[in-house]
């Protein structure tokens, strides 16, 4: 007999047959008759209700131990609830919302027709956006998005899960990623633990905690990680900034929720909410934490956000795209200038001019590592530190070119 597909359940019922059979076996050794007939008739009236109480007692204990089955498996259950449970609890009094406010010009209103009036406007101080950012240490560092305090008039209000509001200092804005490092004056906060996204698994619960909407505080959503390193160009405000390696989630994230932690079940921090899908429902995005960990450390160290700047505008070249433009490769970073006015393919006075770079030139590899959808140029150049030399492989007009320089540095 083979037991290789028998699930738990299955198993512990048979060992229970086989528990029962042989206490049956046992019974019927120790009261076997003798061979005297007055002897067997009294065995026989004694040994019916042995046997039976027996078998009795044995299909009462198989029962409770069914029983005691099936409520386990109701705790596992239940201890994953209580677990997300918990994590909520311990996360929410490090969850805060932003507020943005500034002056802005109201005009009084004519017989209840409001701009009908001869009087001049006067400002007043009025909310205009608001988010979510999270406690990173004991003294009042928050980490949020860039978007959520990017407008540098305004200025910005912290208010905790217990509805203490605090003014806030942005320290810094990441040049290159939709982050941002913001400072409260206090101590004795409650920092979030920081995972590491390098870990994250498709699949994998996570709870998402946000401002929903920029009204409903402390919105708590659930989900599983739905896909990683995905490139998406965020949209907000006019703006469009690219982000890569951005974790999808099927989490709900509305407006409000960016700049909110991104748990999983052990209540590590693993992405900051970003993004959501506009198309389509329960598709949403956040940066990995590894992404914002540099950043932190160089503000708490350097009190600036500090990066390796080549200077250049492209676009990653694929199949698509080098049929569309009829591309010698189909792979590299396509030097080419942005579709607004002042926007060159590469910037005046960079590193990437000093080294001899134009518009149209097609990077093939930096430093032996050929550039492509899955190695993109500017993950690259994120690995090395402002001064580094660095080599490129060119490609321009048919010729390929070797040339070579020092990063410069972009500072927030």
């Amino acid at each position: 007999m083979r037991f290789n597909n028998l699930g738990p359940r299955q198993i512990f019922l048979l060992l229970s047959l086989l528990v029962l059979f042989g206490a049956l076996v046992l019974v019927s050794e120790s009261d076997s008759p003798s061979p005297s007939a007055s002897l067997t008739a009294e065995a026989g009236s004694s040994l019916a209700p042995t046997l039976n109480e027996r078998v009795s007692q044995l299909e009462t204990r198989v029962q409770q131990l069914e029983d005691q089955l099936q409520l386990g498996g109701e705790k596992t259950i239940l201890s994953e609830e209580e677990q997300r449970i918990k994590v909520v609890k311990e996360t929410l009094p490090s969850v805060v919302s932003i507020v943005a406010s500034k002056k802005v010009q109201v005009y009084s209103s004519w017989f209840g027709w409001p701009g009908f009036s001869n009087e001049s406007p006067t400002e007043e101080e009025q909310e205009v956006s608001s988010g979510t950012g999270f406690l990173i240490s004991a003294e009042g560092m928050i980490l949020t998005n860039k978007h959520v305090v990017s407008d540098e008039e305004a200025t910005y209000t912290i208010i905790t899960n217990d509805q203490q509001e605090y003014p806030a200092e942005v320290l810094a804005r990441d040049p290159f990623q939709d982050l941002a490092l913001v400072k409260i004056e206090g101590s004795g906060f409650r920092p979030v633990i920081l995972g590491d996204s390098s870990k994250i698994i498709l699949g994998e619960s996570v709870i998402s905690i946000g401002n929903a909407l920029g009204e409903f505080q402390n919105t708590v959503s659930t989900g599983v990680i739905s896909g990683l390193s995905r490139q998406i160009n965020a949209s907000g405000e006019g703006k469009v900034e690219a982000l890569s390696n951005v974790i999808q989630t099927d989490a709900a994230i509305n407006p409000g929720n960016s700049g909110g932690p991104l748990l999983n079940l052990r209540g590590e921090v693993i992405g900051i909410n970003v993004a959501m899908a506009q198309s389509a429902e329960n598709i949403a995005f956040s940066i990995p934490i590894n992404q914002a960990k540099k950043a932190i450390e160089q503000v708490e160290t350097l009190g600036k956000i500090v990066y390796p700047f080549l200077g250049i505008r492209y676009r990653t070249v694929d199949q698509f795209l080098q049929q569309q433009l009829g591309l010698e490769v189909d792979y590299g970073a396509l030097l080419i200038r942005g579709e607004s006015q002042g926007e060159p393919a590469v910037e005046s006075g960079s590193a990437a001019e000093r080294m001899g770079l134009k518009e149209n030139d097609i990077i093939l590899k930096m430093n032996g590592q050929k550039i492509d959808t899955d190695h993109l140029l500017g993950d690259l150049i994120k690995e090395y530190q402002p001064g580094d030399r660095i080599n490129l492989e060119v490609l321009r007009q048919s010729r390929h070119l070797r040339l070579s320089g020092q990063l410069g540095k972009r500072e927030s």
